[in-house]
């Protein structure tokens, strides 16, 4: 009896013993779980802080391509306005040029008009028997001068007499 109850005794110490080192075992297993989780949830966060540092990386290249490429159009577009206000200026200069020799035209026009009425009335005169019996050349009685000023005059003829 001695015995059996010696032997109880140590069954029951030693069932004790187990449920200590069962829970012992659930604890330290719990805590692996959770360890296991953290760095679980770590290396996630690491695969993860990895994956944005990829398209952040990505994203900045994309962004300084677009900024090269913004500027270059901003200088295209800056040659272009320049293109443009030199053939404006070039397009008012001819302008000015094709005003100046039409006006020019116009007082040759009114010159050639003038030189016909008075190359007519020199032919009245001399077929009337005027001042003189014999036929003047044009170069006798017209004489060119070019009148200057602040804009080109026509072209004024002279008879002499």
């Amino acid at each position: 009896e001695v015995q059996v109850d010696e032997l109880q005794r140590l069954l029951a110490g030693m069932e004790k013993e187990h449920r200590s080192l069962l829970l012992k075992m659930k604890e330290g297993e719990a805590e692996l779980a959770r360890l296991r989780s953290v760095e679980g949830d770590k290396l996630a966060e690491q695969d993860r802080s990895a994956q944005l540092e990829k398209e952040v990386a990505m994203l900045r290249e994309k962004i300084h391509h677009l900024d090269d490429m913004l500027k270059s159009q901003q200088r295209k577009v800056r040659q272009m306005i320049e293109q443009l206000q030199n053939s404006k200026t070039v397009i008012q200069a001819k302008d000015a040029v094709i005003q100046e020799l039409k006006e020019r035209w116009l007082h040759l026009l009114q010159n050639l008009e003038m030189h016909d009425r008075i190359e007519h009335l020199i032919e009245k005169q001399v077929s009337r028997g005027g001042h003189s019996s014999r036929v003047r050349s044009k170069s006798e009685y017209v004489s060119s001068k070019r009148l200057t000023g602040p804009k080109p005059l026509p072209l004024i003829r002279v008879v002499e007499t």
